[in-house]
């Protein structure tokens, strides 16, 4: 029987086999924000093709905030993914809609067990998740490279649209 040693994962190490990320700490990779923020969007941290398309894995990490809808978006062609990883979350969404008015009366919220993947469908409005019972969470974005960049609508909400959870 042969024995081989354990090693310490690193990025030497591993990238003859593929590539590694660490999701539940995001901050050693690099934000797309400031780390004081209450939403900070770690984009594109590990890709997969998936026999010619591409997955793309982010984090977003939110801290404890009041639970208040403040800011709204959709993707017109893709869906999003979104799995909390370290905590239990509230997502929210609402319904597609032909333009880009916000459907602020037919939001609807979801507490979202840790480890639960939700997908939600093009055209969805949807936004940052909430952290629960916890000061921080790290939720896994699911998406293809980019969306972020070429197929997202984001608008802040006038507070007549606002919604509180």
């Amino acid at each position: 029987m042969r024995t081989i040693q354990v090693r310490k994962l690193s990025f030497e190490a591993f990238q003859k086999y593929g590539t590694f990320t660490p999701l539940l700490d995001p901050f050693a990779a690099e934000a797309a924000g400031p780390k004081d923020a209450s939403a900070v969007f770690f984009r594109d941290m590990l890709q997969q093709d998936l026999g010619g398309k591409e997955a793309s894995y982010s984090v977003c990490r939110v801290l404890k905030r009041p639970l208040l809808i403040t800011d709204a978006e959709f993707h017109d062609f893709t869906c999003e993914t979104a799995i909390p990883l370290d905590a239990d979350a509230i997502l929210w969404f609402a319904p597609a809609t032909p333009g880009r008015d916000f459907p602020a009366e037919k939001a609807e919220a979801f507490y979202v067990p840790r480890g639960v993947a939700v997908n939600c469908r093009p055209g969805v409005w949807h936004h940052a998740p909430y952290a629960v019972n916890t000061e921080s969470l790290n939720v896994l974005v699911i998406l293809p490279e980019r969306t972020y960049a070429r197929d997202t609508f984001c608008t802040p909400l006038p507070v007549p649209l606002q919604i509180q959870l």
